[in-house]
């Protein structure tokens, strides 16, 4: 039985989360998702028959089924199994922060302008400090230095000071993950990060030039870029590895060639500089204002006790998880993962170790207590990062769909779920064979990784947690044994309609 039990969701409640009847502990006990009378133990065999053209074992697969309504398990197969969840962890990184933090909650960045202004002249330096929002792309970034020209500035004196201190982050490179250091879901969270450090290059054949012509963008300071590369007939096959490209800091060659198959196409490329990057593209785009600067770009800490001019909100935390959701966003999973460490001291710079111990507590508090302490490790959950994007991460069935059944009482439900991909028809699921916009669901994919998990809505109308990942060698050929968990739960059987 689900009753409700007065709680808080941590040491700092925010207006999400302190005075709610409900706590996980008690809404779903853990006898409850446990194998019962009534439910399924054992695979559907379009399941298992899928999982065989795969050449998955069953035993590499961990599924759990819910219904809502009652909390009811519908399926149990392997659901206490720790299993590396991939992209899933994202599921548990927004929820904690729209729970914590509220929907319409935002990040500030504060600047300043530090020095008497006359005549469009500061006789001192523009002052820019992150609290780690993932969305300072390129546009918004102009609206920011807009607004300090639009305060009357032209000319700056000094330099302009670039504050990332809210973050404390250990030394890592960007490769270490797979040793792709310019795939862009690689590139390391920072407080202050600009445009994902990231550069799209774009593609437009000329067929009348024989060409394709190559955009940057942004064309960063100190950084050629082939103008051109020759067009070839043929099929659009790999056009990545036709054009030869060699991205070097400072340079960016094409020696190849571009297909004219292809027509249009764009590639996003994790800057080689990373560490120079917000610098670089701060000066491009002041210069590109009109504006002149006497100083350098460099790194800093901003005023202490002095108010900001102005500062720069972020849109609402629901925009930012849906963009995390929906595309399976990873570095702007990790800018939000330590920024619930920062929220819940803000007088601290914000450490991985600090996001993992905070966001295993809330685990604990929503979903019954585990062994481990607080220090991102249980007896069925190891918490590595935010996005997913581990070898290290686990978590049981049991335990996710636990929490989804949780986040369905709760009153951020309609933006969590919202969040998630829809089968058929957009984000990660757009391709899924799954029966069109009847399942909201997160997915998570690794090499030998492979799941998917939110709700699925049955066709009398029933709501059901589905849980379902498989860690394998060949774990992503058995992707369609996933479509078909999902087509099993819309049957319409006694199971489902009592």
């Amino acid at each position: 039985m689900r009753m409700a039990c007065a709680t808080r969701t941590g040491s700092r409640p925010g207006p999400w989360a302190g005075g709610r009847a409900r706590c996980a502990a008690a809404l779903i006990s853990l006898a409850a998702l446990a194998p019962a009378a009534r439910a399924a133990t054992s695979l559907p065999p379009q399941v298992l028959a899928a999982l065989q053209q795969a050449g998955v074992p069953a035993e590499a697969m961990s599924v759990a089924v819910v219904d809502t309504t009652h909390g009811r398990p519908l399926l149990a197969w392997q659901e206490r199994r720790p299993l590396n969840p991939a992209s899933l962890t994202k599921l548990l990184t927004t929820y904690a922060a729209l729970d914590r933090l509220g929907p319409a909650w935002t990040w500030a960045t504060p600047v300043w302008l530090a020095g008497p202004l006359k005549d469009g002249v500061l006789e001192g330096s523009l002052f820019i400090k992150g609290s780690g929002d993932p969305r300072l792309v390129l546009e918004r970034l102009w609206l920011m230095l807009r607004r300090v020209q639009q305060l009357g500035v032209r000319e700056i004196r000094g330099d302009i000071v670039l504050d990332g201190s809210a973050f404390a982050l250990p030394e890592a490179a960007p490769g270490d993950f797979d040793g792709e250091p310019l795939r862009p879901y690689n590139v390391r969270p920072a407080a202050l990060l600009f445009n994902f450090r990231s550069v799209l290059y774009g593609f437009v054949p000329d067929a009348a030039a024989g060409v394709a012509r190559v955009a940057a963008e942004p064309a960063l300071d100190g950084t050629q870029v082939n103008a051109s590369v020759p067009l070839t007939a043929g099929p659009c096959d790999d056009w990545r590895a036709a054009l030869k490209a060699s991205f070097e800091p400072g340079r960016t060659r094409f020696a190849g060639s571009y297909p004219a198959s292809c027509g249009e196409q764009t590639w996003a490329v994790a800057d080689p500089q990373p560490a120079s990057y917000d610098a670089r593209l701060m000066a491009t785009l002041w210069r590109g204002l009109g504006g002149v600067l006497h100083g350098v770009v460099r790194e800093g800490p901003s005023p202490a006790d002095a108010r900001p001019s102005f500062e720069l909100r972020s849109p609402p935390l629901a925009e930012i998880v849906r963009d995390i959701n929906k595309q399976s966003n990873n570095l702007m999973a990790q800018q939000l993962f330590l920024t619930l460490a920062r929220e819940a001291a803000p007088n601290e710079a914000a450490t991985p170790d600090a996001a993992r111990a905070l966001l295993t507590r809330w685990l604990a508090q929503r979903t019954g207590g585990f062994g481990g302490g607080v220090s991102g490790q249980g007896d069925d959950l190891v918490i590595d990062n935010g996005s997913g994007l581990s070898r290290n991460t686990r978590i049981s069935a049991q335990r996710l769909a636990r929490l989804l059944l949780q986040a369905w009482d709760s009153p951020v439900m309609s933006e969590l779920m919202s969040s998630l991909p829809i089968s058929g028809l957009d984000g990660t699921l757009r391709r899924s064979r799954a029966a069109p916009g009847r399942a909201h669901l997160k997915t998570g994919s690794l090499r030998d990784v492979a799941g998917v998990a939110g709700y699925v809505l049955t066709p009398n109308g029933r709501r059901l947690v589905v849980v379902a990942v498989v860690n394998h060698a060949q774990a992503n050929a058995a992707r369609p044994a996933l479509d078909a968990l999902v087509q099993w739960t819309l049957r319409e059987t006694p199971e489902f309609t009592r």
